[in-house]
């Protein structure tokens, strides 16, 4: 198969959705690799253009959902390897639609534990850079109220709550009791609330989610992180924009769901080259491709996850979805159809089901 690995052009987006380790794999395969920048040592063959990329390859492998330069250039019959959080995009979907194009989301493949493998690793970063974003943000010359996280000896440390204890709540959690902030996670699955206080062994409060809890928490806290996931579907808005009244005076809201549609009422997507904006005094941090600030682990740390199922897709091509319902599960798009049941519901499609439409 011609594997294709286009430059991502979202904003300050520096992740690979190949590195040359990766490339080395597929070649390794008996695959052909198109790149448009310097993997000729990997055994890659060095396309033009991206357009010459799109063009000549069977399969494209990205790391961002494409944007609208790019889906005009998918076409029926090419699979596009990538995440996609199509739940909240209306006009990415209606272009994937468009395009005839077989779409597997990242963020949708599953594994025999219930996880979701493939997020899972950019969860990981996005969790912890939340801290750092929002310690940053905090900052009084950033808007911040100006409060040190860890305190010093004498005066109390900065509050962190962390709305989620699933992969992002548990790293972002992890990153604030290092900083020595005092941390509340909140959640609404008792097991995992009891999972979490095991792991921090009393360093963290966890608090099952209520709305009391909720208010309680955030309006007490300098950075509120948003951390909540339904695998495939639109987040849920927690904080509302009345609660923003309720809230510390340059306190930070930090909304890692935001891929997802963001778990804010007040959220919107941000970049990284204007992360942050004020509403009611709060500040909001919404980078959209949090980890694509830290290229160099995230890149690896995404290619170590989705290398083996990329590899799958080259080898077997659409059979690869038949054989592997993990795989499957990460089907989004085929052939002008949804076939992501969460998706169809937030967007109001007709679902049709993986098996039905590669069995067609």
């Amino acid at each position: 198969m011609r594997v294709g690995c286009p430059r991502e052009i979202k904003n300050h987006e520096y992740r690979v959705g190949l590195t040359p380790g990766s490339v080395r794999e597929y070649v390794a395969h008996g695959h052909e690799v198109l790149v448009d920048n310097a993997y000729r040592a990997a055994g890659a063959t060095i396309a033009k253009t991206a357009a010459d990329v799109f063009a000549r390859s069977d399969m494209i492998v990205k790391v961002k959902e494409p944007q609208p330069d790019e889906w005009v250039q998918l076409r029926d019959g090419q699979i596009l390897y990538t995440y996609l959080h199509l739940a909240p995009d209306p006009e990415q979907t209606k272009g994937l639609l468009a395009s005839g194009v077989t779409a597997i989301a990242y963020e949708t493949v599953t594994d025999d534990r219930g996880g979701l493998p493939l997020l899972a690793p950019m969860s990981e970063v996005a969790g912890r850079l939340s801290i750092q974003a929002g310690a940053t943000a905090l900052q009084k010359a950033n808007g911040g109220r100006g409060v040190l996280l860890g305190g010093v000896p004498g005066v109390l440390p900065g509050k962190v709550t962390v709305l989620g204890g699933g992969v992002v709540g548990l790293h972002a959690a992890r990153m604030a009791v290092g900083l020595g902030a005092d941390v509340t996670i909140i959640d609404r699955s008792i097991p995992r609330l009891r999972q979490l206080d095991d792991i921090f062994g009393g360093r963290v409060h966890t608090r099952y989610s209520t709305v009391e809890a909720l208010e309680e928490e955030c309006f007490s806290a300098d950075i509120v992180v948003g951390a909540v996931l339904i695998p495939g579907a639109a987040a849920p808005k927690l904080v509302s924009r009345e609660m923003l009244s309720g809230m510390k005076k340059g306190s930070v809201l930090v909304d890692v769901a935001i891929d997802q549609g963001g778990c804010f009422e007040t959220s919107y997507a941000t970049t990284h080259a204007v992360p942050t904006y004020e509403v009611d005094g709060v500040i909001h941090y919404c980078v959209a491709n949090m980890p694509g600030a830290v290229p160099v682990t995230s890149a690896h740390a995404l290619n170590n996850a989705t290398l083996h199922y990329g590899l799958q897709l080259a080898d077997k091509g659409l059979k690869a979805l038949i054989d592997d319902h993990h795989l499957r599960n990460g089907l989004n798009v085929h052939k002008g159809k949804i076939t992501n049941r969460a998706v169809a519901e937030a967007l109001g499609y007709e679902l049709v089901e993986p098996k039905a439409v590669l069995a067609a």
